[in-house]
């Protein structure tokens, strides 16, 4: 593909200013987030309004210029990559919090605005927005809307879809379509927000987010659970659900393998808490009294010995316990740095099938290559578990790397789960689109492609594949 001609690099210059379009050496300078390939395109606009953003694409259009949207470049499938003669637009400077009113516990955000900025701002009248990620110091809360992000809280909050109440975004032709609804209850016509919640960037250029706020407890305390089995693990995860005091905030599953890389770094070690277990629990409850939470996991804890005596227990009684506790879960970059660009997956399953599906799965992923013993840990009281192979991406064929996919994909859509839970589908996890979903559903989101954006100029090359004419 031609870089971008010097006529049309004028154009831009002249919507956003000179310092806001930078090209060439200037995008060096950029961090390019998860991958390098995401600033391949070697121009970036930033920019600062709405309204610019619907001059560039009107621009884009005009020229025949592809547009790839960037937030906070952390997606893990490839959906901000970019190429020569495309353009990447940046909402950087689209990062002011518009409104947030207390009593409507509602937000109105700019695409740019980070998760951590909100949840800051919504922590001054302590609320929070239902939603975290361990990237939350760079996700953006338009880069989460355009991948209907999960995270930790999606069990009892839902997912982003579930927070936003409106939205605006620039479409395809350049005009805006705004509906930046802040109440909860709205059945005034198609509910037209959610083809651009997931479309990652496909079908418009999200600009604005109106985020639902939920009440932020006063208190939390969180466990660790050492358990025998996934079962007790979920069995574990009911009784927090069930919990007399408190509510429950989080439950996140460390196998064993992934449970002693970080807990090795780290140097974590607790007395009686054995570090063998094949699965490890980490649970928050939330409520009033952070003494009283606590006694509520120690109850909790003698329950679930009661019919799983081997079950270890460490509970955090500060706030830097707390947070070693959750580095042992959140530190995955230290399975990139141990295997870089190692192959990595994001499914849903039902509960009641987790149990089998792993051992079915682990079984036919050790039968391809005995070496194979992947990092699992996940979001367990949703059934999301992310799977990271123990292996440099670049030292897998092909002819292997379909058939790790044929083993993690297997049987998934029969099962009623998700070969894509949380992190969307990008230009890594097309061909597996269109493998995996059902004719019917491809059909029609080609036919909404094609009616919103035509000559396929936005974020080209992710989710569908092209059709061609």
């Amino acid at each position: 593909m031609h870089r971008l001609k010097p006529e049309f690099t004028a154009e831009v210059r002249n919507i956003v200013g000179e310092g806001n379009f930078r090209e060439g050496e200037a995008v060096a300078m950029i961090d390019y987030g998860v991958a390098p390939e995401n600033l391949d395109a070697g121009a970036v606009v930033l920019p600062g309004t709405t309204e610019e953003v619907a001059a560039i694409v009107q621009c884009c259009r005009a020229h025949g210029v592809p547009l790839v949207t960037h937030g906070g470049r952390t997606g893990l499938v490839g959906g901000g990559l970019s190429k020569t003669g495309e353009l990447v637009l940046s909402t950087a400077r689209l990062n002011r919090i518009l409104h947030l009113c207390p009593v409507e516990r509602v937000a109105v955000v700019e695409a740019g605005v980070t998760l951590q900025a909100l949840q800051m701002a919504a922590a001054e009248h302590r609320l929070e927005p239902g939603i975290d990620l361990p990237s939350r110091g760079s996700a953006t809360i338009g880069g989460m809307t355009s991948t209907n992000a999960g995270g930790i809280s999606a069990f009892r909050f839902g997912v982003m879809r579930h927070r936003i109440l409106g939205l605006e975004a620039v479409l395809a032709d350049g005009s805006i379509y705004s509906d930046l609804t802040r109440v909860v209850k709205n059945s005034a016509g198609y509910d037209l927000k959610h083809l651009f919640v997931g479309a990652e960037g496909t079908l418009g250029v999200i600009t604005r987010i109106a985020v639902k706020l939920e009440p932020q407890p006063l208190a939390t305390a969180t466990v660790l659970f050492g358990l025998a089995s996934v079962d007790a693990a979920l069995e574990t995860v009911r009784r927090g659900l069930d919990a007399e005091y408190g509510h429950l905030r989080a439950a996140e599953a460390i196998w064993d393998r992934y449970f002693r890389l970080t807990s090795r770094h780290h140097r974590w070690s607790a007395a009686d808490y054995a570090t063998d277990h094949p699965v490890n629990l980490l649970m928050t409850l939330g409520g009033v009294d952070e003494t009283a939470l606590q006694s509520e996991l120690a109850r909790v804890y003698e329950v679930v010995t009661a019919t799983q005596p081997d079950t270890s227990a460490v509970i955090a009684f500060s706030g830097a316990q707390e947070a070693d506790l959750w580095r042992l879960r959140e530190d995955t970059d230290l399975i990139y740095r141990q295997h870089p660009g190692a192959p990595s997956y994001d499914v849903s399953i039902p509960l009641s099938q987790v149990a089998s599906y792993l051992e079915r799965c682990l079984a036919d992923l050790k039968a391809i290559d005995a070496a194979f013993d992947p990092y699992v840990f996940g979001h367990l009281a949703d059934g999301n578990l992310h799977i990271v192979l123990n292996s440099t991406g670049s030292d897998i064929s092909a002819e292997k790397a379909s058939a790790v996919d044929e083993a993690i994909y297997r049987s998934i859509r029969e099962l009623g789960g998700s070969f894509s839970a949380e992190h969307g589908i990008g230009a890594k996890r097309v061909v597996s689109l269109s493998a995996l979903s059902h004719p019917a559903k491809l059909a029609l989101m080609h036919r909404i492609k094609g009616s919103l954006d035509a000559p396929a100029l936005l974020n080209p090359g992710k989710v569908l594949k092209a059709v061609m004419a």
